[in-house]
């Protein structure tokens, strides 16, 4: 039995709750995983896990093992990395999640660039506006935007980008153009499903709120670009979600005299895993789309930190 095969066994095991999700990450059947793992048990001579009808529970000396077992597959990777010259190149599978719009737009179009710098690495980039457990689906690094307060992951803030109110020329010609936030009470408002219809604005020390109409609700940034550019309403949006259409007027912004609170980019990295060096070099790279070179750097070097809890649900990750 290869020792470090069966760590790395455990420790999937332990993380995904499950002889098939460990399987699934491994890319073996599940029966390897149980024989793996009763051969692991039976060579420590301990139980390191409960089996029942709910699923799989680490004893208390298998919690131990797995720190132990975790640590050793830390170092045994960092060890690897360094004797390749990790610097010269990254190598081997990365697997990123992010919201689809956002990825479609400013991610996927710059990925050859990113490859090109590391031939031998393969991506695999999962597109989903839910928020995805990230050890279970095996994500190395996810991209989402918002509020990130009740978090389990580890997570790095690598941009904040503004928010607009937005609509086609069309629109506006037909029910007209908003001179204060009053006024989107009497427009009809392409609303995100997952957040509030309260929008909230600023001008200097004045705020002002107000709960927005609209008969079209829709669950998924793409479906809200998409409802925009055809003319049905209003929308509030990230300034990378128009980014292409606001650069060459197929969408106006409004309201410009008031601000909306921006919206910040997260790399989550799961826990329980030390983030790779492949995951953070491609926060880092994305860091670069979206700020630029000098702001990527200061980026880069934020501390990452630990956020407590499960994803909020104000967390708007799903909405580009």
């Amino acid at each position: 039995m290869d020792r470090l095969q069966a760590m790395a066994s455990f420790v999937r095991v332990v993380e995904t709750g499950s002889f098939s999700g460990a399987a699934r990450q491994l890319g073996v059947g599940q029966p390897a995983i149980s024989k793996t793992i009763a051969q692991l048990e039976e060579r420590l001579q301990v139980r390191l896990l409960l089996r029942s009808t709910h699923g799989l529970t680490p004893t208390e000396a298998g919690l131990r093992f797995y720190e132990r077992a975790r640590l050793a597959i830390r170092e045994a990777d960092e060890a690897e990395l360094e004797a390749r010259g990790a610097g010269a190149g990254l190598s081997g599978r990365l697997r990123i999640s992010a919201a689809t719009t956002f990825a479609r737009l400013l991610i996927v179009p710059r990925l050859p660039e990113f490859l090109s710098r590391h031939p031998e690495l393969d991506m695999e980039v999962i597109l989903d506006d839910r928020v995805i457990d990230l050890v279970s689906e095996g994500i190395d690094v996810a991209l989402r935007m918002g509020t990130l307060s009740d978090s389990t992951a580890v997570a790095r803030r690598i941009a904040s980008g503004g928010r607009s109110v937005v609509a086609t020329p069309a629109y506006l010609a037909r029910a007209g153009v908003p001179r204060t936030p009053a006024d989107l009470a009497d427009h009809d408002a392409v609303v995100y499903s997952q957040l509030s219809n309260s929008w909230a604005f600023r001008q200097g020390g004045t705020e002002a709120s107000v709960v927005v109409r609209g008969r079209l609700r829709v669950s998924a940034a793409e479906g809200i670009r998409a409802a925009v550019l055809a003319d049905l309403g209003l929308a509030v949006a990230s300034d990378w979600m128009f980014g292409p259409e606001l650069a060459d007027g197929a969408v106006r912004r409004v309201l410009e005299d008031w601000t909306l609170p921006p919206i910040d980019l997260w790399a989550v990295f799961p826990t329980g895993r030390l983030a790779s060096t492949k995951a953070r070099a491609f926060a880092e790279f994305v860091a670069t789309i979206v700020n630029g070179d000098g702001a990527a750097a200061a980026a880069a070097a934020e501390e990452v930190v630990g956020l407590g809890g499960r994803p909020s649900q104000r967390d708007h990750s799903q909405k580009a």
